[in-house]
């Protein structure tokens, strides 16, 4: 008990602090700083969902120095570390086998910042992703106590309540797009995309008739904000993980029985039209423009033709810094010195001109080199190879209910993986989270013993 003590005279001598301070209303959140330090450090999984829940909301912060996510990661990395050195976790908690490829991942990164282009650009992009490590190291050491159905809840509320905002309020729209509480509408797409798996697990796993009707209304809810987003590449994604889930399910369809089918037909002569109607005429225009993949600033979509910009200098970075890239964070250096900026700026503003590769993958191969981008896709692959093999443990077991998580985990984690295609987000929390756990539960359905599988 030395340690609760010590946390309690410390809040008690920042209480006193603030007392005698100009700032004396101040002294009141030092108490509940205490009780949020207390219930964290006896349940720090709740610490770990509240990051999940919060990732959605992160928008309402973007202004402020410390966020929701930030003080819970902070604390929660503090109390961990307290927790391991009095021995109350194990450090084999710290086993993966990712980790055989993050830490050299690593110091080929740190290489790269020696080498860097623009050490302040470089410097500011490791910032960013050491929050993603420290999400790693905390998913890890307490991912096994985590409640994967009420992450799947957490995940998938806050992020239909975010679809809620952005469809109905202009306020959340980036030129028409619902962009939710971030500033990109496909970044909102790639939330959506990995809730809408968590989602349809809880209505296969709804108990009661009424939960199974709120589940469906927050999956109406997140195509709905799919759509308002009009992301093609979220289009995309959101049709091949859900391909997935109905090859897992597919013995299922042995159930339908013809005198169902009329039903279906007549609920898909109602659904199809619906959706048609309700599709924005814009996304309709973005769909069909994926036909025309010319490049250039002559190109008919300048979307399509910035992303193929993209690429032509995200290649010829690549062919001129091969081993260690131009530094982590420098893309938009090397993209504004040529012509395809200035092509496809609209404004010639410094924003405009100085753009990422939307790309992560093509990012870290031209910033960090060949062998670092290899490395990062070697964990993601390997990510989806883990829950493979957690699924495969499960079902050898005859756990049906831990391998439908698992599938729809594998859902969830390859929708990110495949929307790192089309967007720069290295730092991504869920990205890191759920890296952490393909490893966490791997290891807890391969040590679940034989003896104690379902008949």
């Amino acid at each position: 008990m030395i340690f609760p003590l010590s946390i309690v005279s410390l809040f008690g001598l920042v209480c006193l602090a603030l007392l005698a301070s100009p700032y004396p209303y101040l002294a009141p959140g030092a108490v509940l700083g205490l009780v949020g330090v207390a219930l964290l450090y006896r349940k720090p999984t709740w610490g770990l969902l509240g990051i999940a829940a919060l990732v959605p909301f992160e928008g309402f912060f973007k202004d402020s120095s410390l966020s929701g996510t930030k003080f819970l990661g902070a604390s929660l990395a503090v109390i961990l570390m307290l927790q391991l050195a009095i021995h109350q976790i194990p450090s084999e908690r710290l086993r993966s086998n990712i980790w055989r490829y993050l830490i050299w991942f690593m110091v080929l990164y740190l290489l790269s910042v020696i080498n860097t282009d623009n050490m302040g650009m470089s410097m500011g992009h490791l910032r960013e992703l050491s929050v993603g490590l420290v999400l790693f190291v905390i998913t890890l050491l307490i991912g096994r106590e985590l409640n994967m159905d009420l992450f799947a809840k957490m995940v998938t509320l806050s992020v239909t309540a975010t679809c809620v905002l952005a469809m109905f309020s202009s306020k959340y729209q980036d030129q028409g797009r619902a962009a939710g509480l971030l500033e990109d509408p496909n970044a909102f797409a790639m939330l959506i995309a990995f809730a809408v798996p968590l989602a349809l697990l809880l209505v296969v796993r709804s108990p009661h008739f009424l939960h199974r009707i709120f589940w469906v209304a927050c999956c109406i809810l997140l195509l709905g904000g799919m759509t308002k987003t009009e992301s093609r590449s979220g289009l995309v994604v959101l049709f091949l993980s859900l391909m997935i889930g109905v090859w897992h399910y597919r013995a299922e369809l042995k159930r339908i029985r013809p005198r169902h089918l009329g039903f279906a037909m007549l609920g898909l002569v109602i659904v199809i039209p619906l959706a048609i109607y309700a599709m924005p005429k814009g996304y309709i225009e973005r769909i069909q423009s994926l036909s025309i993949l010319s490049a250039g600033a002559k190109s008919q979509d300048q979307s399509l033709g910035r992303r193929a910009s993209y690429i032509v200098v995200g290649s010829e970075m690549i062919r001129e810094n091969p081993l260690l890239g131009t530094g982590p964070g420098t893309f938009p250096l090397h993209y504004a010195t040529t012509g395809y900026a200035k092509a496809f700026s609209a404004n010639r503003k410094i924003g405009d001109l100085y753009r990422r590769a939307h790309n992560t993958y093509l990012e870290i191969f031209s910033e960090l080199g060949i062998p670092a981008g290899l490395l990062f896709v070697g964990m993601l692959g390997l990510g989806l190879y883990n829950l493979v093999r957690a699924r495969r443990a499960w079902m050898q077991r005859r756990n049906r209910e831990q391998a439908d998580l698992l599938t729809h985990l594998s859902m969830s984690f390859l929708s990110l993986t495949l929307f790192l295609m089309f967007l720069s987000a290295p730092n991504q929390k869920y990205v890191w989270i759920m890296l952490a756990l393909t490893s966490v539960l791997r290891l807890k359905a391969e040590e679940s013993p034989l003896a104690e599988a379902k008949a």
